[in-house]
Formats: structure tokens, sequence, C-alpha cells
């Protein structure tokens, strides 16, 4: 009868979850991806940032903000301080011992005064019988895993942060080369112009819209070296220096995988570290609530001194040896309602992080279908961005033509050298999308992190 209530007692600790493990909560990742096609094999974020980014000159930025930059040197303490408190929680499963010698002295009337001392070392160990210190560890664990997944969480983001703003600088760069070129262009323009107004075949009206559009392009040029200071400063920030002029390569040297595959939803469970780190938050919340259980229970600690005294009723010295052990039982009574209070908290504060850590997930499949669909878009855009600039290359060509014999305005000839100016950094915005979707996609399905970690047990 006695060892039945005894397993009836554990099955319903059991149940009340004081005992019980943490184990991750369903999760639905169909269509995550939206109408992405999914296979289950390696993504493009299996493979190392080295890899992806193949530009020398990048991969030494990308190597100088992981060794400079304050926010992951930040994260990296993170981890220590986690790593120390969940020592502290595995050393409470020790006993404690406390050395706390002592001495007296008293006389009365004048008399020799009497000397007393003693010498004990105390032990106290509190047994385990609830699960409540296994339960404080798991939580300091999952508090110290969580802190992992955060720096390699920076870490994802740094890298892609660098390369993103790369590959902006290469943008502009480009973007400034051809504005150049077309003012270059532009200023033989407008001299043609005032040679043909000389001549009588145009008019002063003419010769000053080509003059105001000019310059006009000419001072776009001071803003677009105005957004590469802004960019190679950020570039700096992140690379924990102070600001300086970014050595770098041409957009179009750049090569992105071709293949992008994007795996499966599930995967990213294994692979993101901010949904692993969402997780990780859920398991604490569920070990916090077990711990909270296991304060409605009783408590056991054992405790004991071991030392010397002379202070026996009889002086003697030296002293004698002298022993104690007693064991103690705490059960809640009065604040039992506040230690169901604080289940009833830890339980709000677990549901909200089961919340969290599912709406990390659909946020991260919602983040991969955006790259996807940022690069694709891209792509598809480049033959007819070829086409196109062909076209307005042969308009202004011929509008210049017929312009000269006079059987045309200069109007038509503006508007057709300004439609291909456009085009031309159209087309190199659509390159730096392409490159930046693959960048975005890479961090999206987990790119950068550590291939080759082991959770501490």
């Amino acid at each position: 009868m006695r060892k039945a209530i005894i397993i009836l007692a554990a099955a319903a600790m059991t149940g009340c979850g004081i005992y019980k493990p943490y184990t991750r909560p369903e999760v639905k990742t169909d269509g995550l991806y939206g109408t992405a096609e999914t296979t289950d094999s390696a993504t493009l974020g299996d493979i190392s940032w080295q890899e992806m980014f193949t530009d020398p000159q990048l991969q030494t930025l990308i190597t100088r903000a992981l060794e400079n930059n304050t926010d992951l040197q930040s994260a990296g303490w993170r981890v220590k301080e986690a790593e120390a408190t969940l020592k502290s929680a595995r050393l409470a499963y020790l006993p404690s011992f406390n050395f706390a010698p002592q001495g007296s002295m008293s006389s009365f009337d004048g008399a020799t005064p009497t000397k007393t001392y003693s010498i004990p070392v105390t032990a106290s160990w509190q047994i385990d019988i609830f699960n409540g210190l296994t339960n404080a560890k798991r939580k300091a664990k999952a508090l110290y895993l969580q802190s992992k997944e955060y720096e390699q969480a920076v870490k994802t983001q740094l890298i892609a942060s660098v390369a993103n703003l790369y590959y902006t600088l290469l943008m502009l760069d480009s973007q400034y080369n051809v504005t150049e070129e077309t003012a270059a262009k532009w200023r033989q323009s407008v001299e043609m112009m005032r040679a043909m107004k000389d001549a009588g075949l145009t008019n002063e009206a003419g010769v000053a819209q080509y003059e105001a559009n000019t310059l006009s392009i000419e001072a776009s040029l001071h803003d677009l070296a105005y957004q590469r200071t802004q960019t190679e400063n950020s570039l700096c920030s992140l690379l924990g220096e102070a600001p300086h002029p970014i050595k770098r390569g041409v957009l179009e040297a750049q090569h992105m995988p071709q293949t992008l595959a994007v795996g499966v939803p599930l995967q990213m469970l294994s692979n993101r570290p901010d949904i692993r780190q969402a997780e990780y938050s859920l398991m604490q919340s569920y070990y916090a609530t077990a711990s909270a259980r296991s304060a409605l229970y009783p408590s056991i600690t054992l405790s004991g001194t071991l030392g010397w005294t002379n202070n026996n009723g009889i002086i003697v010295d030296p002293g004698k040896l002298i022993w104690t052990a007693a064991a103690s039982l705490l059960q809640p009574i009065f604040n039992a309602n506040a230690n169901r209070a604080q289940v009833k908290i830890a339980k709000a504060q677990q549901e909200e992080s089961r919340l969290a850590f599912q709406q990390a997930l659909l946020n991260a499949g919602a983040e991969v279908n955006n790259a996807l669909v940022q690069c694709q878009s891209a792509r598809a855009k480049t033959d007819l961005r070829i086409g196109q600039i062909k076209a307005l290359e042969r308009a202004v060509e011929s509008t210049e033509l017929l312009m000269q014999h006079g059987t045309t305005t200069y109007l038509e000839v503006l508007t057709a050298q300004q439609s291909l100016l456009s085009a031309q950094l159209s087309q190199i915005s659509d390159q730096f999308d392409e490159i930046q979707g693959v960048v975005n996609l890479y961090q999206a399905l987990g790119g950068g992190r550590d291939l080759a970690t082991g959770e501490e047990k």
C-alpha cells in the first residue's frame, strides 16, 4: 500500500511538470515560404561565408569586422556571463562548506579571564527531491545556449551588413561612373548646340536647356559622392574603425551563386540563430514554470558541524572534538498562495514565449520569400533592361542625326538622352538588387553560422 502511494505521488508530480524535460511544441511549417519550391536538400545558408563571398577585399572586410565589431564583442561577454550562471547552477548540487572560528574572553569581579573558542566547519546540503535545483540548472543552461545563439545572430547580421554595404559602394561607384560619362557627353552636346546656334540651326532656348540638364547631371555627381562617403563611414563603424576610404572591386566582377536552394522550412529551426534563440527563451520559461511549481513542495536540507571547542562547560585546553548533524524540512504554508501566484505568472510568461517563437518562425518564412522574390525579379529584368538600353541608344543616335538635319527638335533629343541615363542607372540598380537579394536570402536561411559547433551538455 505504501509503495502504491509513493508511485502515485511520483506520477502526480511528474504530470504537473516538475520532472518532465522540455519538448518543442508542435509547429506548422506548411507553406512557410509562400509559393517557393522546397526540396529536402542543402540550402544556400549551409555554405560558409568565405564560399559565399569570393571577393578578396570583401573577405578582408568581413574578417576585420568579426575581429573588431563592438556589438559582437559584447555578445561574446554575454555568453561568458551566461556560462558563469550555468556553472553556479551546477555547483548548487554540492554541499556548501563554511569555516567559522569564534573566540571570547570573560571575567567576573576581577577574576582571571575565562577564554573560550570554537573552530568549526559547517556544512549544508539541499536534497533535490522535487527538482528545484535541476529546473534551475536547466533554465541556466537554456540561458547559456540562448546567449550563444544571440552571439551567432549578431555574427550573421554583421556578415550580411558588411556585404550589403560593400555592394552598395560598388553600385554607387558604377552609377557615379555612368553619370560622369553622361555628363561629359552632355558637355560635348552643349558645344555642339552652340555651334548649331551660330549656324542658325537652333535657338538660344535649346542651348540653355542643354546647359541646364548638364548642370543637373553634374550636381547629381555630388549627391552620389556624398552617398558613397556615408556608406563608407557606416561600413567603418561596423569594422570598429575610424572613417577612412574603403578599398574595393567593381560591381561587374561580382559572382553570386546561381542556384537559390531554400531547403524545407523545418531546416530553419536548426539553421537560423534567431529562431533557436526564441526557442531557448521558451525553454527558459518552461523551466521557470517548473521551478515555480517546485516551490510548492517541501525542501529538505541536511546540515552539520565538525570542529574543536573548549566551550563545553568544563575548561579544557586544548579543546575537544565536537560534531553535530541535523536535518530540516520546510513546507510552505502561509506563503503557499503567493507561490501559486508565481506559478500563474510563470505560465503566462511561458505562453508569451511560445507565441514569440511561433511569430519568429513566421517572420523568418516571410524573409526567405521576400529575398527569393527580390532576386528572381532582378534576374528576370536583366534581358529586358539590356534590350531597353540598346533601343534607347539607337533612339539617341537617331534623334541627334535628325536634329542636325533640322527634322526634329532638341526636346526629343533631351528626352531620349535622359531616358537612356535613367535606364543605365536602373540596370545598375537591378544588378545590385539581385546581389542584395542573394545576400538577404543567405542571411534568412541562417547563413554565416559556425557549422561545427556542439552544445554543451
